[in-house]
């Protein structure tokens, strides 16, 4: 059985999808944090180490449905909801929440990744990838997200280093 895993390297701001025997299956780029790499709770930094998609967020939603609390809100993301709410997170498309998998380091206490409420997520697509920008999570093209949801399952295995 194939378990495909995911590598995020923090410093070429790239995500790369690879079998059991390390073929890669897609590539892209993403964008991580602004503050770089980091554990703390409410440090909007990206936290590295193992990790597994715990929940895979937004099936059958429109391209740029919009995403607070992990729910849809009924929007599609547009340059005129943008202009209507500047300096918003734009949390677009999908959700891969992720859970920490070492104890001390990203997972429990202030360093869990999960109650950190860290993603895999869509992003407008104005947003550039290839360099850090978001407030933690792992922003993604929404097209490259969409190819990504389908391709993996909850539990799927994801280094950030």
């Amino acid at each position: 059985m194939n378990t495909p895993h995911i590598e995020i390297d923090l410093a070429s701001q790239s995500l790369r999808l690879l079998d059991d025997a390390d073929t890669v299956l897609m590539t892209c780029a993403v964008s991580a944090a602004r503050n770089g790499p980091g554990e703390k709770l409410n440090s909007e930094c990206t936290p590295r180490g193992w990790h597994c998609i715990e929940a895979k967020i937004g099936e059958g939603c429109p391209v740029n449905t919009v995403f607070v609390n992990r729910e849809p809100t009924g929007e599609i993301y547009s340059r005129t909801l943008r202009d209507q709410s500047p300096g918003r997170d734009w949390i677009l498309t999908r959700i891969l929440w992720l859970r920490g998998l070492e104890a001390g380091r990203n997972l429990g206490g202030d360093v869990d990744t999960h109650a950190r409420y860290i993603y895999l997520h869509g992003t407008p697509d104005e947003v550039p990838m290839g360099a850090p920008g978001s407030r933690g999570c792992i922003r993604m093209r929404n097209t490259d997200l969409l190819a990504l949801y389908d391709l993996i399952e909850v539990g799927t295995r994801v280094l950030i280093d």
